[in-house]
């Protein structure tokens, strides 16, 4: 009975990884397994297990989860909102959210939109979301190119 509320606290700390760190397209199976203590593999397992989908989809949903708010919400677009969730991909995006809806995010939009307060302006969105960079960010970027 204690290894099995081990295993758990064990899973229950890589599934607070992912939700907290939803939104970092670096996030990857290695790093949440690592969490947890596991072999990516048997992590695989072990979270389908106590919790009912993958590692991947649960990140997958909580992604399009906020996706969604942001639909509805945030004076942005579609590809805006898809890096701001983590996605890197624009396809892989709107494939995802349209399996998961059964809309693509402009048709969900369409359909959402209009039915509450005015949309967040994008500005504030994104920043609220981490999306814009100070200039020194993007200057030491570029100086540890540059360094490359």
């Amino acid at each position: 009975m204690e290894a099995v509320a081990g295993r758990m606290r064990q899973l229950r700390l890589a599934k607070d990884a992912m939700d907290r760190d939803w939104a970092d397209p670096d996030l990857d199976l290695d790093t949440v397994a690592a969490h947890a203590g596991y072999s990516r593999y048997h992590f695989i397992r072990a979270f389908k297990e106590a919790y009912g989908e993958t590692p991947r989809q649960y990140l997958t949903h909580r992604r399009i989860e906020r996706a969604q708010d942001l639909l509805r919400t945030a004076n942005l677009t579609v590809t805006e909102i898809c890096h701001l969730v983590g996605f890197s991909s624009l396809g892989t995006f709107s494939s995802r959210f349209k399996a998961w809806t059964g809309l693509t995010p402009s048709e969900y939009r369409a359909r959402h939109v209009g039915r509450g307060a005015a949309l967040i302006p994008g500005c504030y969105a994104m920043l609220w979301a981490g999306g814009f960079r100070s200039g020194t960010d993007r200057e030491r970027e570029s100086n540890s190119r540059e360094a490359g």
